[in-house]
């Protein structure tokens, strides 16, 4: 549009152009002017691996909230020259300035803005908000990678803790496997010594009874006027009075019943036990008074049926044994009158008892 006002003096004003007097502008990279603004550049993080997932979407995020490009990046259009004048009478170069100002901030926000100074400050607060969200991102990038690498310490605690659990239950086990072990090691060891001192006893039975040793023999129980034999199937092996070492008194003080052990041993005679238990090389020991105050020995014994109270004749009062300082199973009896020993066979023969 032409303008016929007078001009201020001093200004050659020349008449205003028509639409298309310059022509069509494309802006390019040599005439474009560069953004202005602040560029920062962002440090490394170190320590920090970051997957490409999360830095692409930080980037995307930031490009699109601060508008980052370049005019290089975009297409170039074909601009009309606009009446920057207002219908006013004229223009001058700082009006093609406030054009190239306006499409080079243009290409960096996206829409075209009249001043050059309003378009350099969108561009420094669209970078300060896509640093912050990118800030942001990488933070919260951090924060799940260290609850993945505490997930992954309480796991291996976890782990330590059941494999610890795990080698106890082992070690008990393998603790009470040998406790087993040995308890029927020594269970075993027992029986055999027994079975060896049984055999052993039956040996010498047979040997003393070959060569003459023993006196006699019963087979089954006897009795007579309320009298009875002290045990049954034995065989008579050393008498009484008979000298060795193997006494403490240098001599024997009863006599002996060899016998199988656990044969039954029974009362001689009516009476009352006055004593049972543990007696030194006697073993376990019975004591039994008779009614006229006779006592009667019943040692080595394997079991004691009767410990205390009365008895009769023929009574089972304990079982045949090995216990104390022995060579084999067998009752040692002895009979005591006033405190003093005497010979048991003979005394059993007073009673009218066939030994």
């Amino acid at each position: 549009m032409a303008s016929n006002s007078p001009a201020p003096d001093g200004i050659d004003v020349q008449e205003t152009p028509t639409a298309g007097a310059w022509g069509e502008w494309n802006p390019t990279e040599d005439s474009a002017r560069p953004l202005r603004g602040k560029h920062r550049v962002l440090k490394p993080r170190g320590g920090l691996a970051r997957s490409s997932t999360v830095l692409g979407v930080g980037v995307i995020a930031a490009v699109g909230a601060g508008g980052i490009a370049t005019a290089q990046d975009r297409p170039q259009v074909s601009i009309s020259m606009p009446d920057l004048l207002g219908g006013g009478g004229g223009h001058s170069d700082d009006g093609a300035d406030a054009v190239r100002t306006a499409a080079a901030a243009g290409t960096g926000t996206g829409a075209g803005v009249a001043g050059g100074a309003e378009t350099a400050a969108v561009p420094q607060q669209g970078g300060d908000a896509g640093e912050a969200l990118l800030n942001r991102i990488l933070l919260q990038a951090e924060s799940e990678q260290d609850a993945d690498q505490a997930q992954a310490r309480a796991d291996a605690e976890r782990t330590a803790r059941e494999a610890a659990a795990q080698e106890a239950r082992a070690q008990k086990e393998a603790a009470d496997k040998e406790a087993e072990t040995a308890r029927a090691a020594a269970e075993q060891a027992a029986a055999a010594e027994k079975e060896a001192a049984e055999k052993a006893a039956a040996e010498q039975t047979a040997t003393k009874a070959a060569t003459g040793s023993g006196s006699g023999s019963g087979s089954g129980s006897q009795s007579a006027g309320g009298w009875s034999l002290p045990t049954s199937s034995y065989t008579l092996t050393s008498h009484y009075g008979v000298a060795g070492s193997m006494w403490s008194s240098g001599y024997h003080t009863g006599l002996d019943f060899a016998a199988p052990t656990g044969t039954p041993v029974k009362a001689v005679g009516s009476g009352k036990v006055i004593s049972a238990g543990w007696s030194g090389a006697y073993g376990y020991r019975i004591v039994l008074k008779l009614d006229d105050g006779t006592e009667i020995w019943y040692c080595h014994l394997s079991s004691m049926s009767v410990t205390s109270g009365s008895v009769g004749a023929g009574e089972t009062i304990g079982r045949v044994g090995a216990t104390g300082n022995v060579t084999g199973a067998h009752l040692h009896l002895e009979v005591r009158k006033g405190g003093s020993t005497v010979d048991p066979l003979a005394w059993l023969g007073s009673k009218g008892l066939d030994v």
